[in-house]
This record gives structure tokens, sequence and C-alpha cells, in this order.
């Protein structure tokens, strides 16, 4: 006669699976995926343009820490080529930033957070 009721596998549904060892999991791996973030906020992502004449730092909270122009790229005649070169920069930098948090935080391998 079949059991009425309850959840197939008798132990509450997770096929025998400790509800204790599955919450000390997520524990872990959610003091991992803070560690990670907080490692990956404070390191620093370097882009350059123009073969080196801008240089751009930013954190890996996506701040911009720093712009280095040469003196021999300003040209007050082609501001907009200048322009042009810092947004590349920062763009490239911070395209740089998105790649680390992919690769650090995909490897907890959870759905819906990449």
């Amino acid at each position: 006669m079949a059991k009425r009721g309850g959840f197939p596998g008798g132990m509450g549904g997770f096929g025998g699976m400790n509800l204790n060892h599955l919450m000390k999991e997520a524990k872990k791996m959610q003091a991992d995926m803070e560690k990670s973030q907080t490692e990956l906020a404070n390191k620093e992502f370097e882009s350059s343009a123009g073969g080196g004449a801008i240089q751009v730092k930013v954190s890996g909270e996506k701040s911009i820490k720093e712009i280095k122009i040469k003196p021999e790229v300003v040209d007050p005649e082609d501001v907009e080529m200048l322009e042009d070169l810092i947004l590349t920069c920062v763009n490239e930098a911070l395209r740089k930033v998105d790649s680390a948090q992919a690769a650090e935080l995909g490897k907890f391998n959870i759905p819906g957070l990449m």
C-alpha cells in the first residue's frame, strides 16, 4: 500500500539530502561570493589607447581612479580626437572589470546571477 502525503524519497523531498548540510553549503557559498566581490572591488584595471597616449585606471567597483594624458596628444585643434581616445580607453577598462566579474562570480554557477 502506498504512503499518502509527504514527499517522495522520504527525507523532506531532497532525495535524502540533509537540510542542515544544504544550509551550511549555502552559507559557505555566500561567504565565498562576498570574499570574491571584496577582492574584485579592491583590484585595479588598466587600459590604454592611442599607443599609450591615454591611460586609465579603474577600480573593480567601476570607479575611475586615474586618467593620464601624454602632453603630445593634446592638440587644441583636434579636441574631438582626444575625447574619442579617452572614451575608448575608459570603456575598455570597464569591459575588463565586467570580464573579471563574470569570470570570478561565474564559478558559483547560480542561475540568474550573471
